[in-house]
Parts: C-alpha cells; structure tokens; sequence
C-alpha cells in the first residue's frame, strides 16, 4: 500500500442482494432456504461458493462457533472476500460466530460483516443489535442450523469439497 492508495478500509465484501435473513420474533433470525455450509478455511469458502454457482443457488457461509474470539473478525472478512473474487456471481450471505464476547461482536460489526451471532447476555445483545441494525448488519442470537461442516474435510482437495457442497444442495 502506497502513500496515496487506498488501504481497503470499509470495503463491504458482501452483495446485499444475496441470501435474505428473516426475523422470526425479536430473539431469532432465521436463514431463508438456503443450505447453512460451515466453513474453515478459504479452501472450504471457495468450494462452497463454486458449488452455490453450479448449483444457481444461494449459500449461507457460517464461521465455526467462536471463531470471531479466536480467528477474529478481520480474518473472516478476508476469507470471504478471497471467496468473492474466487466466485463473484455467487449469492452468498455470512455469519460470524462470536460467541459471548461483545466487544468481538462490535468488531465484527465494525469489520462491515453482514451477520453476526452473539450468544451473551439479552440486555447487551439488544444494545448490540440496535448498533448492528444501524450499520445494516444482522444480529442473531444463535446459530444456523449447519446442513455441512467441513471441519472433517480441512485437508481435502478443493474438488472433493465442491462435491461435497453440491451434494447438500442435491438432498434440499
């Protein structure tokens, strides 16, 4: 980075026109139709975004639970806009598991993710949500349901984790 080029500061990597998060009731956020894929690794978010395309459906990234305390917020960001220049025309919305730890969260939010779980306690995960809601973020008090997690798969070859992916969009 040059003195006078931009450091990539504020850059959102998501399409907003991707996968919709609906509210159920004020607590819960639920994903709309689309297969929840956690993933580990840029490995595991490209494949899943191929796969997404192959199959013309949208895709939900989720973190592994925790991974904003301990991959941290700029990590996930970074993988994922990795993944978007990997497959630009896929759909695809992520979620950022932070656990209990708000100031994670609120980094998260900061960071320009577009969802982010927060399991703590109620009153702060409403000031939470009330600050991610202004920055056109998502709160959820819990994670989606998982249809695969890649965790068993971290060492496998990029194809064999496409086919895996696709095989979640098969049994939908």
């Amino acid at each position: 980075m040059g003195l006078l080029e931009p450091d990539g500061r504020g850059r959102r990597p998501f399409r907003r026109n991707g996968v919709g998060l609906r509210r159920d009731n004020e607590d819960t956020v639920q994903a709309s139709d689309a297969p929840v894929i956690v993933i580990h690794s840029l490995t595991h978010a490209v494949a899943a975004l191929r796969a997404a395309l192959e199959a013309g459906r949208p895709i939900i990234l989720a973190s592994p639970p925790g991974a904003g305390i301990y991959a941290g917020p700029g990590w996930f960001r970074e993988v994922l806009f990795a993944a978007r220049a990997a497959a630009p025309a896929a759909q695809f919305t992520a979620v950022l598991d932070c656990g209990d730890n708000a100031g994670v969260a609120m980094a998260a939010v900061r960071a320009g993710l577009e969802a982010v779980v927060f399991t703590g306690r109620a009153d702060v995960a409403a000031r939470l949500a009330d600050i991610a809601g202004q920055s056109g973020a998502s709160l959820l008090r819990e994670r989606p349901a998982p249809s695969l997690d890649l965790a068993a798969a971290f060492f496998a070859s990029p194809d064999a984790l496409r086919r895996s992916c696709l095989a979640v969009f098969d049994a939908e």
